[in-house]
């Protein structure tokens, strides 16, 4: 055979002609997963139901091999059901089975800290947001976010798409010799336009966040959770609401204004202060923020929640000076205003 012979035999064995009779064979329990795989999966079969279990291990095996983006689409065409008549079945895994994503998510985490981490280390939590860049008029939670990738500090770039939540165990893999992040939760989080026309309230990045680390806690109620994330989660509201659950770790600006936090008692009348005395800025400091830690060591940073006072002047009723002398206030009829 010639050499053009054998590019031409190369590229037909290389084709999607070529390899669409192409079949995986199938294990004894008729996936085509091995049986060490679909052991290392048997805890989540009660989450589906038998015919959908089936179809999603067909599914995890597809995404496995698929090179590339990892669509339904790709998997069943790496596997070779890319003709297969029954193909919509696969689609429907994600679209109208009845299953918890919350609860896969939850037993994924607990596979991965029996494997991975000892019962006395605490367990560390990565939180960060990503945008999939997406196009399209059908998809509703489409928002324009900025690119985190492609923009600087002085160069702003936007970018469609959607913006995920994902919270990841940061873990030291043996085999890389290196922390390594594995996601076992991610949330949608859409922008506020998405929201408009909707009853449902709008909620924030930190929203989700907050809400991503107590379900954390409520799936690990017995350990120590350290949760480590950028400077977008360094936000009052979120640290006082997470403060009591787990242990937040994150950035801070150099110029973000500190305060102390505010006195229990307050002489006079008026109404009490949110925040105490100003401090010094980080980078008004001789050493960084390590001299700040240490003359804040012991200190809490967040202000307690105050229990909430009664407004005695909220039954009173707001009288005019220039009203009628002797008129009933309470009386029926128009008023005058002050």
């Amino acid at each position: 055979m010639s050499h053009r012979g054998k590019i031409a035999a190369i590229q037909r064995a290389d084709s999607t002609d070529g390899m669409q009779h192409f079949r995986l064979l199938p294990s004894s329990s008729g996936t085509p997963l091995p049986e060490r795989f679909v052991s290392r999966l048997a805890s989540f079969a009660d989450l589906f139901t038998r015919p959908t279990w089936s179809n999603v291990l067909v599914l995890v095996a597809g995404v496995v091999l698929a090179p590339g983006r990892r669509t339904v689409t790709a998997a069943l065409r790496i596997l070779g059901r890319d003709r297969d008549p029954a193909f919509c079945t696969f689609h429907r895994i994600l679209n109208r089975a009845a299953w918890s994503s919350r609860a896969a998510a939850g037993r994924l985490l607990i596979l991965l800290i029996k494997a991975f981490v000892t019962s006395s280390a605490p367990v560390v939590i990565g939180l960060d947001d990503t945008i999939e860049r997406r196009w399209g008029a059908k998809i509703n939670a489409r928002g324009i976010y900025r690119d985190p990738v492609r923009s600087s500090k002085g160069h702003f770039v936007k970018a469609s798409g959607l913006r995920w939540l994902s919270a990841m165990l940061l873990v030291q893999a043996p085999w890389a010799g290196r922390i390594m992040a594995l996601p076992f939760l991610t949330l949608l989080a859409p922008s506020k336009r998405f929201y408009l026309g909707k009853t449902q309230a709008p909620k924030t990045l930190l929203d989700w966040a907050r809400q991503a680390a107590l379900q954390i806690r409520r799936w690990l109620p017995d350990r120590y959770i350290v949760l480590v994330a950028d400077s977008a989660f360094a936000a009052i509201e979120f640290l006082a609401a997470v403060r009591n659950h787990v242990c937040v770790v994150t950035r801070l600006r150099l110029d973000a204004n500190l305060f102390d936090c505010p006195p229990q008692k307050r002489k006079g009348r008026g109404r009490p202060p949110i925040k105490g005395k100003r401090q010094k800025k980080l980078s008004a400091h001789p050493h960084g923020s390590q001299s700040l830690l240490e003359a804040l060591s012991g200190q809490s940073l967040v202000r307690p929640k105050q229990p909430p006072r009664r407004d005695r002047h909220r039954n009173r009723a707001v009288v005019s000076r220039r009203s009628i002398a002797g008129a009933d206030p309470l009386a029926a009829g128009p008023r005058s205003h002050a």
